[in-house]
């Protein structure tokens, strides 16, 4: 059985080729392997204040059809901050006359430290501890630039995300040991698949 995910990034012209790939297992694991998972296309989001903003109104009113709508941000060490502005959209979006389903999720510190999470032999080279990594509030300059530069593609469109994801995923049950706010992802979607029809 299909299902439709939308998912809003922060930033989709890298983000979305760490999250489209990353979305599909997350449903393949919730009992829905052909999930059709669309990484919204217009309007482009530019940022945090700009996807709250856009999921306030434009994105539920316009996307009533999905089955779920993911956003998924950065923490930027803002994560408990996070948690009561995510239940207020996640509320807003069930309270509409079409409701729709929202869950919200902040990873820990950024994005791309998932990424990197399925890497552990790569860290290893680069000379790095993964309680650093997962520690350090600006992980995509720090630690994912360079570990980019190193293992990814400039040629390709997503300069290496999309492949480099898709061989992290190889080591997803190490993804979620590393990540807990990913397994709890997991788990949500996994509950609200459960009580679609």
């Amino acid at each position: 059985m299909s299902c439709n995910v939308l998912v809003v990034p922060e930033d989709p012209t890298y983000n979305g080729y760490i999250l489209r790939p990353l979305c599909k297992r997350l449903l393949r694991e919730a009992g829905r392997p052909s999930a059709n998972i669309v990484v919204l296309p217009e309007p482009r989001v530019q940022g945090y204040s700009h996807a709250k903003k856009l999921l306030s109104d434009l994105i539920p009113r316009n996307w009533w059809h999905f089955e779920l709508i993911l956003f998924v941000s950065d923490a930027d060490g803002l994560a408990e901050n996070r948690k009561d502005e995510f239940k207020r959209l996640e509320q807003l979006a069930e309270q509409r006359t079409r409701p729709v389903k929202l869950i919200c999720c902040a990873a820990e510190q950024e994005l791309e430290t998932w990424l990197l999470a399925g890497h552990q032999e790569k860290l290893k080279t680069m000379g790095w501890r993964w309680s650093g990594i997962r520690a350090e509030v600006s992980t995509k300059e720090r630690f994912f630039q360079p570990f980019l530069d190193r293992y990814g593609d400039p040629a390709s469109p997503s300069q290496g995300r999309e492949r480099l994801m898709q061989e992290a995923l190889a080591n997803y049950d190490g993804i979620k040991s590393r990540c807990p706010e990913l397994q709890q992802l997991e788990n949500r979607i996994r509950s609200h698949i459960a009580s679609l029809p």
